[in-house]
């Protein structure tokens, strides 16, 4: 084998590879979160929460060249399409009514995680494109339905089009600070309309006697995520299922990932009644020494909500309000709102695509996929220019 030869390694865990190796790579990449660092993925696994039990059969592709990790992606396969946030049910459907079988199918995802970023991290272009080539041979290999790159970058995005895998898009909903000194400043460049109803429904929360404190990285005191906890678990109960993530894997983002987590508690009458939790991707890409991002360059992200009392309008004050506040008091560029909610463009989050890219073995169905996406692309382009004309702010 000649020296200097790309080998590829696949890993049953994430435990099984270096965190240093890897997050060294998630430096080097474009698009880095910190939903993509090694302690995240290791805590999903290790927590219980995305493993072969769950539905997620962890199966990372790396390449590696002289000893030395040069590009590398999460990919699990699954046996249902929970937890990703781009809906393939329909596709699923099809297969079984033709009496074939759609899982296991594969992705290269960050389990439960919608929120755009590197998927595919690679050194070069050169090892960008064997990385693809190497899980789609690996898919190949294991007669799997189907391969899904969720929430890529604009880089992946091309590497799986030149690659052959069909591109989808979906809206999400994301708020761009421009240099506001205030909140108020903010407010004053929306409608009027906008800049009304968003002062009543702040009114509403402060007439109710609510009020929040806001808590930071190893600040975020052990009881303030059991209390995070319980309303994280009982959003989800209240819609008749468990939650994904379980109270195990928070205790390791408070452990090994503290600096990447923003707690905002609602209080009444001296006692917590409800909680957001915001990601921030502060040191995201701080590796071997190197500086934390600058200010303009920090980005929010909307993660996890819940409550054990009602209160009107409470949901957006402790999910928009209170975050972009934050957000422009300490300078944060961008706050990323999660999937969906078109409701989001009244609050001053305005509409982006993201993007996903779709691999099918069998040569019928992918041929009538790619149809089906093509009008669905028709649409969301309607769909965006449809919102855009609807912007909450002020017209010049």
């Amino acid at each position: 084998m000649a020296e200097n030869a790309i080998i590829t390694r696949v890993f049953d865990s994430p435990l099984d590879i270096a965190a240093g190796a890897w997050n060294a790579l998630l430096a080097a990449q474009p698009h880095a979160t910190p939903f993509m660092r090694h302690e995240y993925l290791a805590a999903l696994h290790a927590s219980g929460s995305a493993t072969p039990r769950t539905g997620w059969t962890p199966r990372f592709i790396t390449l590696w060249q002289a000893g030395a990790l040069v590009a590398a992606c999460p990919l699990y396969a699954k046996s249902h399409s929970y937890g990703e946030y781009v809906f393939d049910w329909a596709w699923a459907h099809a297969y079984e009514q033709h009496g074939l079988n759609y899982y296991p199918k594969a992705v290269v995802a960050v389990p439960f995680t919608p929120v755009p970023g590197t998927r595919l991290m690679a050194r070069d272009a050169a090892t960008h494109q064997a990385l693809l080539e190497a899980v789609r041979s690996w898919c190949e290999e294991k007669r799997l339905s189907s391969l899904h790159v969720l929430f890529a970058d604009d880089g992946d995005l091309a590497a799986c089009t030149a690659g052959g895998l069909m591109p989808r898009h979906t809206v999400q909903f994301h708020w761009t600070n421009h240099g506001y000194r205030s909140f108020d400043e903010f407010l004053a460049q929306l409608a009027q309309d906008k800049r009304k109803k968003i002062r009543q429904e702040r009114r509403r929360v402060a007439e109710a006697g609510v009020t929040f404190r806001w808590s930071r990285g190893a600040d975020i005191a052990a009881a303030d995520w059991d209390f995070f906890y319980r309303c994280y678990e009982r959003t989800y109960l209240e819609h008749g299922n468990p939650p994904y993530l379980t109270r195990d894997f928070f205790a390791r983002m408070q452990r090994d990932m503290a600096g990447h987590w923003l707690l905002c508690i609602a209080e009444r009458a001296g006692r917590p009644i409800a909680s957001s939790l915001i990601a921030i991707n502060a040191d995201s890409v701080s590796v071997g020494g190197q500086k934390d991002l600058k200010p303009q360059e920090q980005v929010a992200y909307g993660r996890y909500w819940g409550a054990l009392e009602r209160v009107d309008c409470l949901h957006f004050e402790a999910c928009y309000y209170q975050p972009l506040q934050w957000c422009i008091d300490h300078g944060v560029q961008r706050f990323e709102g999660g999937a969906q909610g078109e409701h989001k463009m009244a609050r001053a989050l305005l509409p982006v695509q993201a993007h996903s890219a779709h691999w099918l073995a069998h040569p019928a169905f992918a041929d009538a996929v790619d149809r089906f996406l093509e009008r669905e692309g028709a649409g969301v382009a309607q769909y965006l220019e449809h919102l855009q004309a609807r912007s909450p702010f002020r017209q010049p």
